[in-house]
């Protein structure tokens, strides 16, 4: 039934029911009017001592003969308004699956939902733009990083033994700990939060809680800690040594309940299934073995690794197990029928470390070149046509030197990264492919296949 033609203006018909086209009020003086907030919004006054503080600061630099600088405000990735809007739409949205659709242009980009709003769309993860890089005064090479369980700091552990804590939005530094007096290998939160297990060059074990007060230390083994990993219900956790064995420890006791010997050699990191009694460890023998915590036997070994493994990640439910190796390859294993799913080939010297995320299948590897990879894993398998799994997303220079620690921030929006170049760089998600990007040296454009290169697009210091 076609609808009438109905107009207020001869010159333009509309094609509108008449009950859709406004009419002029019956009772003006009983309409609603506003009173209050009738103008734009203004920025906030400056602080007059401010103003005169940068002014004097500013005429004591033109002294001197130092141009002056200006002053920036500090970049703020803050997930709280996309958390908001995220779970106003939980609540008024017409069905369970409605997500609005994205639009590809940069000023869209306020209205970028959290990554668990797109379970489907593993690009809305990928974390290609660089926001800041956080370096101590003192600079040496760092070891591990993570975040904190509630995802308001990053925690470092150094070669020097230090641990530095820095603010998870603006990224700037909080505090600094001497918690070591070698080299800190390894780290982790208990899956509760309520404690730190860390692990030094000496074999050294300490707990401390999160206001990083130390509570106990130990001799856990005669060499060097490469990895710690907690069991599900935090009641124990595994450590793997260069000693060539893996031991495990009761919690609250601080006590060894069994060693684990079938290593080769030096044993390069161990993880524990996050649901499961389930132990994986890579070792310099370049064998990957499977172990049941509760008898201490080997329940598989793999041998497709042709070089040492640097590292392992459970995926979130615990089906894949990914590890890197310094023969340049990933191989992603499944675990339900203990084959080969992946081989993911990309790097162009050792591969040094692995992690999942936490939302989507991606799987990001960082190598010796200073290379980041991004995997989609959701996508089709490899064909005849295209026997080779290409990375979705690279930042080809994101360091200058080993990566030897990765993590995803618990929500999956960010994602920090700790090298032999002293650097934490923090790196969020953003349009990567083919976009053109404003950067202190000017206005660039992404590569080609999402290539960002270091130097691009950055705040704070420039990464290495």
């Amino acid at each position: 039934m076609a609808l009438p033609m109905l107009s207020t203006d001869t010159s333009i018909p509309m094609l509108l029911p008449s009950s859709s086209i406004p009419r002029p009020p019956l009772h003006p003086h009983l309409e609603w009017t506003p009173k209050r907030y009738l103008s734009d919004p203004q920025p906030p006054p400056m602080d007059d001592a401010r103003v005169l503080e940068q002014e004097m600061a500013a005429a004591r630099q033109l002294q001197d003969g130092k141009a002056v600088k200006k002053t920036r405000p500090r970049r703020t990735v803050d997930f709280n308004a996309g958390m908001g809007r995220w779970n106003l739409l939980r609540k008024h949205r017409p069905n369970a699956t409605y997500v609005p659709s994205m639009r590809p242009a940069p000023p869209f980009i306020i209205d970028l939902l959290p990554p668990i709003a797109y379970p489907g769309n593993s690009s809305t993860s990928l974390c290609t733009k660089f926001i800041h890089t956080s370096t101590n005064k003192i600079r040496c090479p760092v070891n591990v990083v993570t975040w904190t369980p509630e995802g308001r700091r990053v925690l470092t552990g150094s070669t020097s033994g230090e641990f530095t804590l820095w603010n998870g939005l603006t990224f700037n530094f909080e505090t600094i700990l001497q918690a070591h007096d070698s080299a800190v290998r390894a780290f982790q939160f208990t899956h509760s939060g309520s404690f730190l297990a860390s692990a030094d060059q000496n074999g050294i074990i300490k707990y401390f809680q999160p206001n990083m007060n130390n509570l106990t230390a130990w001799a856990g083994h005669r060499e060097a800690i490469r990895g710690l990993s907690f069991s599900p219900d935090d009641r124990r956790f595994a450590t793997a040594s260069d000693d060539s064995t893996i031991r495990i420890w009761s919690f609250e006791e601080s006590r060894e309940e069994s060693v684990l010997t079938g290593h080769g050699w030096d044993v390069k990191c161990v993880e524990w299934h996050p649901s499961k009694g389930l132990l994986v460890s890579g070792s310099k023998d370049n064998q990957i073995k499977f172990w049941d915590p509760r008898t201490g036997a080997v329940l598989s070994t793999l041998h497709q690794h042709k070089n040492t493994i640097q590292g392992l990640s459970w995926s979130p439910n615990g089906n894949l197990v990914a590890s890197a190796s310094r023969d340049q390859t990933v191989r992603v294993f499944d675990i339900r029928a203990m084959k080969e799913f992946r081989v993911l080939r990309g790097h162009k010297k050792e591969v040094c470390s692995v992690t999942w995320h936490p939302v989507h299948p991606i799987l990001v590897s960082g190598g010796s070149e200073g290379a980041v990879l991004h995997w989609d894993l959701g996508g089709p398998e490899p064909t005849t046509l295209q026997p080779v799994t290409q990375p979705r997303a690279t930042l080809s220079q994101a360091h200058d030197s080993n990566i030897w620690s990765m993590a995803f921030h618990p929500m999956g929006h960010l994602f920090v990264t700790a090298s032999n170049d002293h650097t934490t760089p923090i790196i969020k998600r953003g349009f990567a492919v083919g976009r053109r990007v404003r950067s202190s040296n000017g206005l660039r454009r992404a590569g080609p296949g999402g290539v960002l290169r270091a130097g691009e697009d950055r705040g704070g210091s420039p990464p290495s």
